[in-house]
């Protein structure tokens, strides 16, 4: 029996949550209104009471957190090379620059080792990446943003459901003046389709960050309005926050069958292979992501074709970024952080999604192992 082809990811939506949807769709009110506002609440709550906002992606709601902490040309930004390139593009969209720190070869997070030394007087904030889930220390990286009196603009897009010491990713690590970012696109742990949330500081103005959303309308009683900044249009749908408001009703659980299908990869996977792991963390990573590393003489192109062959999706998340060519315009090179694009030209994204069965995990195993002998 030929068996379906897995994919790496695929979201898990239930019927109460498509039948809601429907509902939207029938009410006549399909984009921000009630939905978005209750869907706003629901993550207030989840992150400790703290004001949010919905966008339409994680990307846009980077962009407002960097003109919301006034960034812009003539300043600097901090991140990793390591990151959907999304959270570097966001910088330039600014007219900032983007200054890159290499990522710890373990948790493949920046190297708070190396942070402090790439801070300037030009340096505005800094823009962390918990990859693939795993929350960076956010205890070192607000001792070192407080000394510096930076603020921190939290890329976690991949970690909601994350958590450090016990304490949901979303809630506040900086004396509340930090931004949190999410994205719950397709591939995320919590999904509305397209779309994100900008979790924000109590120093901020709210309506500002509402007029940036869109269009930088400022609306009077009296039915007039002005414009008195450059917004864009990134507002979300009341058909995307239903999905949202059905998915947080799992988030618990798809996290927890997340963690169990990642020990399952742990206790799989032969060590033989020469595979590289992950970081084996159970109560803080969300498992967005479970990625390894391929031995340095596997052509990385020819292993994904062998495991599609055998019915087994893979992704590659992701490239180091200073290595695009935009990026080579602005002056990086190769060799600029070695550790980033090491793991940027090996890395593979197993199947994890709260959906698989053990036996998926036994199948992406067996396939791994076959994979891997067939082309070596």
């Amino acid at each position: 029996m030929t068996l379906p082809f897995l994919p790496f990811t695929r979201p898990s939506i239930d019927e109460e949550t498509i039948d809601e949807v429907a509902n939207v769709l029938r009410s006549g009110w399909i984009t921000s209104g009630p939905k978005v506002q209750a869907f706003e609440a629901a993550l207030s709550e989840y992150c400790g009471g703290r004001p949010v906002r919905a966008f339409n992606s994680g990307t846009a709601t980077l962009e407002v957190a960097l003109r919301l902490a006034k960034v812009g040309a003539g300043d600097t930004a901090i991140t990793t090379p390591l990151t959907w390139v999304a959270t570097a593009n966001v910088i330039l969209e600014v007219g900032a620059t983007p200054v890159l720190v290499d990522v710890d070869p373990v948790t493949r997070n920046i190297d708070l080792d190396q942070l402090e030394a790439a801070i300037t007087p030009r340096t505005k904030a800094i823009i962390p990446v918990d990859l693939a889930g795993l929350p960076v220390d956010r205890d070192r990286l607000y001792e070192i943003a407080g000394k510096h009196n930076l603020r921190v603009i939290e890329d976690a897009a991949q970690a909601f459901g994350a958590s450090w010491k016990g304490k949901p990713i979303g809630h506040s690590f900086g004396n509340n003046r930090d931004f949190v970012s999410f994205s719950f696109h397709a591939n995320k742990n919590l999904t509305t389709s397209e779309g994100g949330a900008l979790v924000l500081p109590a120093d901020i103005d709210i309506g500002l960050c509402e007029r940036l959303r869109l269009q930088g309308v400022k609306r009077f009683p009296d039915g007039g309005m002005d414009v008195d900044v450059l917004g864009g249009k990134f507002n979300l749908t009341d058909i995307a926050a239903t999905i949202g408001l059905g998915q947080m009703k799992h988030l618990e659980a798809f996290t927890a069958r997340r963690r169990e299908l990642a020990r399952r990869y742990f206790d799989c996977i032969d060590p033989t292979l020469g595979l590289e792991m992950p970081v084996a963390d159970f109560s803080n990573s969300n498992w967005h992501m479970f990625q390894v590393l391929l031995p340095a003489d596997v052509n990385r192109g020819a292993f994904i074709a062998a495991m599609k062959a055998r019915g087994i999706g893979v992704g590659v998340h992701y490239p180091a970024l200073h290595l695009f060519s935009l990026y080579r315009a602005l002056g990086f090179r190769e060799g600029d952080f070695p550790h980033a694009e090491r793991i940027g030209a090996s890395t593979v994204t197993l199947p994890i999604f709260p959906s698989m069965q053990d036996s998926d995990i036994d199948r992406v195993c067996e396939a791994l192992a076959a994979s891997l002998s067939e082309i070596t």
